[in-house]
């Protein structure tokens, strides 16, 4: 669809799009003319299957080069997100767990509060063959779902990407939306200020047994992780809560005589989840 005008402002910015393994260089550099097109401009890969640069991503962006010069390559997704206050997650396929499920209209509103305020947001695309895994989902702070054909719910990772940035651009230009994501003038948590919350409390909980039976860990600091990360932290709300494990940690705990495992209040029990 032809209307290019060169002479116009071009604009860039808006929420990041990080694309988890893409395989194709042709579909990244679709998502790149997508991106284009309703003004977003950063681009993440995360360990991108044949490399980068790639002169197929180029050339399937259709003069979207600005998007493609300044694309950033990651080799984890954690490192790819570090920087970022929110991010959502898009997934078309159910999912068990405690993370928020919104649609793109709220979930764009969400991410333009965010972007008018003081922080930088984030939309997670998967693999273009079996999307994002879970532990992954668990790294975002809400889900976002196409309504889409049950019966037909395959999006490629450019319609999905064309969606959201439609969204994205529309949000802006029917509403006026406060920038209030600044609460009380503090500032917003990055995701790398999440991961190290959930390394100390994940430290923290090791050294006590809390996880039991060992075959349950990863499940149990997947949903950890999903518990915490379900809405935008603050930078003082995580010093806050690292100032409690630290303080935890001064204090070793009483094994019960002739056991070892560690002794435990009822009430950690009421909470240990996995059991």
């Amino acid at each position: 669809m032809a209307g290019t005008d060169r002479q116009k402002k071009l604009m860039t910015g808006g929420p990041a799009i990080i694309l988890v393994e893409p395989q194709l260089g042709e579909n990244i550099g679709m998502v790149a003319r997508a991106m284009a097109n309703f003004g977003l401009s950063d681009l993440r890969l995360v360990n991108p299957r044949d490399g980068w640069p790639n002169d197929k991503a180029r050339s399937a962006a259709s003069k979207a080069d600005h998007v493609i010069d300044a694309t950033q390559v990651f080799d984890t997704l954690a490192e790819a997100i570090a920087d970022l206050n929110f991010v959502v997650a898009t997934t078309a396929r159910e999912r068990d767990g405690f993370k928020p499920v919104c649609g793109p209209v709220e979930a764009t509103g969400k991410l333009r509060r965010v972007e008018e305020g003081d922080g930088r947001a984030g939309i997670l695309f998967g693999r273009e063959r079996w999307g994002l895994k879970n532990h992954e989902i668990t790294l975002a702070d809400e889900i976002v779902t196409f309504p889409v054909n049950p019966a037909f719910a395959s999006l490629n990772i450019a319609q999905a990407v064309l969606l959201m940035a439609y969204e994205w651009m529309k949000s802006g230009m029917e509403s006026d939306l406060p920038a209030d994501f600044r609460q009380a003038e503090m500032e917003p948590a990055t995701k790398a200020d999440m991961q190290g919350l959930f390394d100390h409390l994940e430290e923290a909980l090791e050294a006590r047994g809390y996880f039991r039976p060992a075959s349950k860990k990863p499940k149990m600091v997947e949903n950890l992780r999903a518990v915490l990360s379900r809405q935008g932290f603050f930078l003082p709300e995580i010093n806050l809560l690292r100032g409690v494990i630290r303080s935890l940690d001064r204090f070793s705990r009483k094994k019960p005589k002739g056991s070892g495992a560690p002794d435990m209040d009822p009430s950690d029990e009421a909470v240990h989840s996995g059991e």
